[in-house]
């Protein structure tokens, strides 16, 4: 979903490390977690869709806090779903226009879910996704207190980072 704004942003910016600060979806907490370590290096943060607000969880977050309260088995089963074709696609093409969207990316991470341990390894980032959502406020204290330059930029048809986190950023 970087691909179309990180050439809008070379036009007037040196753009490095997508993964870091430029922060993004649900690797957003890593970034912000490095800016923590080592405020004096981080003097602005790209966020797209890179939330850091109770406001800005999508309505299934519900259903994973009650998972993170009580990871029985059958709960942990609930989300063999999000590793479908149709749902990873849905995760790529939700809210574009039709033919807007190659299918290189999803259809690598389509493959990947072949590799064996690959619908353990994504119900263990879902599980541990709570720890980040436990750090929000002192990722909030953090912009407050040495208050980078940000761009937050939101997909409004994110069903997982919802639009409403963006104005809080």
């Amino acid at each position: 979903m970087f691909r179309n704004l990180m050439p809008l942003l070379a036009r007037n910016f040196h753009v490095l490390a997508p993964d870091l600060m430029y922060v993004f979806d649900y690797g957003a907490p890593i970034g912000f977690r490095l800016a923590m370590r080592q405020p004096e290096r981080v003097l602005g943060i790209v966020s797209q869709n890179g939330n850091i607000y109770q406001e800005g969880l999508g309505p299934k977050w519900a259903e994973r806090a009650k998972y993170w309260a009580n990871p029985t088995p059958e709960l942990r089963a609930q989300y063999e779903s999000a590793f479908a074709p149709e749902t990873i696609k849905g995760q790529y093409l939700t809210g574009e226009k039709p033919g807007t969207v190659g299918p290189d990316g999803y259809s690598l991470d389509i493959a990947h879910t072949t590799e064996s341990g690959y619908a353990q390894r994504q119900d263990d980032l879902i599980f541990d996704y709570q720890t980040n959502v436990a750090l929000y406020p002192q990722f909030q204290d953090h912009v407050r207190q040495y208050q980078p330059e940000i761009l937050a930029a939101w997909g409004k048809n994110d069903p997982s980072f919802i639009y409403p986190g963006a104005p809080r950023s």
